[in-house]
């Protein structure tokens, strides 16, 4: 069911889609912003209900995977060490993700194939879990032509919301985290930024020689 949320516009310059905080909060090093938008389409990203502000972190939380698609071997943030990451966290059925920031995320790929940054895909299902199982996922990969490593985000049967999902406290889908070479959180968003924001924000952290900015 669709609906359409108000939300007071703020004077926040960041260009981000679908984030429902209030006001503008530094959390370690990095901003997360409210956006200029006055309204969100639910219909459009996938919100969760009840979600609340990402936790208090500086280092981004490893991942709990229950499987990987195009990976020869399980992928850990901690292997990662030295190397930029963007996470990607997606739903195959959320239409923001399927019409934006999947494609988004496909540019991103080829505009950095020649650099060092690893890109991971999360289908972290919180919704209609029954429609988006792994043999589902495996189909859309291949239909829609997704050549990064994806992990199915776990679930533990203790709630609706998996695993990782919970450890970075996303709000929804499509939810992106960029991740320094030292595994700091350098910006997360929910929603999907300006291309030019969001490649300028990777080179920065394609320069560094190690530390978080």
């Amino acid at each position: 069911m669709s609906k359409i949320t108000l939300i007071e516009p703020t004077d926040a310059t960041s260009e981000v889609l679908g984030v429902s905080m209030d006001i503008p909060v530094v959390i370690a090093r990095r901003v997360v912003r409210q956006p200029p938008w006055s309204h969100m389409l639910t219909s459009t990203f996938g919100f969760r209900k009840g979600a609340t502000p990402m936790p208090n972190l500086s280092t981004a939380p490893e991942l709990a995977v229950s499987a990987w698609l195009n990976a020869p071997e399980p992928l850990t943030l901690q292997s990662l060490r030295g190397r930029v990451v963007l996470l990607h966290a997606f739903q195959l059925l959320c239409p923001g993700c399927v019409t934006q920031s999947i494609p988004q995320v496909q540019r991103i790929e080829r505009v950095f194939a020649s650099t060092d940054l690893q890109i991971i895909g999360l289908h972290t299902v919180f919704e209609h879990h029954d429609a988006m199982s792994p043999v589902t996922l495996r189909a859309f990969l291949h239909e829609y032509r997704i050549v990064s490593p994806v992990g199915v985000d776990m679930a533990d049967g203790q709630s609706p919301i998996p695993v990782t999902m919970r450890r970075y406290g996303f709000r929804g889908t499509p939810s992106s985290v960029l991740i320094g070479r030292d595994g700091a959180i350098l910006h997360e968003t929910f929603g999907v930024e300006d291309d030019l924001v969001v490649g300028a924000r990777i080179a920065m952290a394609l320069a560094s020689a190690g530390t978080s900015q």
